[in-house]
C-alpha cells in the first residue's frame, strides 16, 4: 500500500477529507521523526514502539576489491511491533 492509498483508506475510516488526513499524517510522521532525532522513544500502545538503536563501528570488505574498509558507527531507527499488532497480523 502506498501513502496515497493509505491516506484514502484512513480518511474514509475517520470521516475526514483526504487533504485533512494528508495533513494529519504529515504531522504524525514529523512528530515521530523529531522525537527520534532527539533520542526519545515513541510508544503507541497496541501498535508498537519506535526507537533509535546504535550500530558500532566495524570492519567490512569492499565487494569489488576484497579490501578491508572501516564502516563508521551510526544510529538507525527501529520499530518493534506491539502485541495487538502482532496478534492481528498472525490471525489473518
Amino acid at each position: 500500500m502506498y501513502k496515497k492509498d493509505f491516506i484514502k483508506k484512513a480518511a474514509t475510516k475517520a470521516e475526514m477529507s483526504e487533504a485533512q488526513m494528508d495533513k494529519a499524517l504529515g504531522a504524525i510522521i514529523d512528530s515521530i521523526t523529531e522525537a527520534l532525532a532527539e533520542g526519545e522513544k515513541v510508544q503507541l500502545t497496541g501498535f508498537g514502539t519506535f526507537s533509535v538503536s546504535e550500530r558500532s563501528a566495524r570492519e567490512g570488505r569492499n565487494p569489488a576489491t576484497g579490501e578491508p574498509i572501516q564502516i563508521p558507527a551510526k544510529k538507525v531507527p527501529s520499530f518493534k511491533a506491539g502485541k495487538s499488532l502482532k496478534d492481528t497480523v498472525n490471525d489473518e
